[in-house]
């Protein structure tokens, strides 16, 4: 059995997905972009993306009742692997505690020419 996951703190789907499925105790969370909930994206740097990934991925989590804490597995993508640092940093401000298990992958492009995602499970 799933469950579809929808919340306003976080902006919409922009395709033919959810923003998270749970299925059992697990919640598969949609790759998030800096996307504010004004429906703007986040260009400005690196830091501030993925600090508004981040606060998508918590709204997500929040209403499928959890938090970072629940989080098991992620995957950050990026356009450039120079952004590692960067993105680490302030993903490190998130999962301070018994981070997840993650992988950390250069693609060619992302969503709306945005240069970080990141897609989580957690387990609630």
């Amino acid at each position: 059995m799933k469950k579809i996951i929808k919340t306003e703190n976080a902006p919409a789907a922009i395709g033919s997905y959810s923003q998270a499925v749970k299925s059992g105790n697990t919640v598969y969370i949609s790759g998030q972009i800096p996307l504010n909930l004004d429906g703007d994206l986040i260009l400005k740097n690196i830091t501030e993306q993925t600090e508004q990934v981040l606060t998508n991925l918590l709204a997500i989590l929040e209403e499928a009742g959890g938090n970072f804490s629940n989080v098991v597995k992620a995957t950050v993508y990026t356009d450039d692997i120079a952004n590692f640092n960067k993105i680490n940093e302030v993903y490190g401000k998130y999962f301070n505690e018994n981070p997840p298990a993650r992988a950390f992958v250069e693609v060619a492009a992302l969503p709306k020419g945005v240069n970080v995602e990141i897609e989580a499970i957690a387990v609630i």
